[in-house]
């Protein structure tokens, strides 16, 4: 089983991947941030580094789909293949931060790729506002992220949005970040689970 978790930056997909990882005793495949080699430039300098990081993205994404569809365990996959072609290029092409020319190019190899691999079987996508957003990225204390502006997180929040009401290709879970802190609270980390297992039963 290849189970995808979608959503904006600071929205909790690492920490609930974790969790439900040890929960479940799933594999976990992470996003490449740490060792990231376009990430922090990109944040520099976006229209410089937009597409470099784009296509890094996607040649990453690609392999850990390929890796989930081969291990014989559960994965669960932070951030899928998708959002990086529907939100995150569209999102820099809208702002100017990525020419047309090469948004075109990105999508035309991202069709050529997604080709070849299905849908994840269960797709999370967890639904967050501005603030909450935010509140996250503060905790966490990565310095590259901290100039993020805010009219940047609400546009992506906004395409979001857009390709999850789209959605088709596959089982999808929504889950509401605002009201349920499945870091602090118990109560709100066994409804998100609850919710995930019932998820997965009606898939089976």
């Amino acid at each position: 089983m290849h189970i995808a978790i979608a959503g904006n930056i600071g929205a909790g997909k690492t920490t609930l991947a974790a969790k439900l990882s040890q929960y479940f005793d799933w594999d976990v495949s992470y996003e490449s941030v740490e060792d990231n080699p376009y990430l922090e430039d990109f944040y520099q300098d976006m229209k410089r580094w937009a597409f470099h990081l784009q296509i890094y993205f996607l040649n990453h994404r690609y392999r850990q789909v390929e890796w989930a569809r081969q291990n014989p365990k559960p994965t669960i996959q932070d951030r899928s293949i998708y959002e990086d072609a529907f939100i995150f290029a569209k999102t820099l092409t809208e702002h100017e931060q990525m020419c047309p020319r090469d948004y075109q190019n990105y999508l035309k190899v991202f069709e050529v790729l997604t080709q070849h691999i299905p849908p994840p079987d269960l797709l999370i996508y967890l639904r967050a506002d501005l603030d909450t957003l935010k509140a996250h990225i503060k905790k966490r204390g990565r310095e590259f992220e901290s100039n993020i502006s805010d009219d940047y997180l609400l546009a992506l929040n906004r395409n979001y949005e857009a390709w999850i009401t789209q959605y088709n290709v596959g089982p999808l879970l929504v889950l509401p970040v605002d009201r349920l802190n499945y870091v602090d609270r118990v109560d709100d980390w066994e409804e998100a689970r609850a919710l995930v297992e019932e998820a997965i039963s009606v898939r089976q």
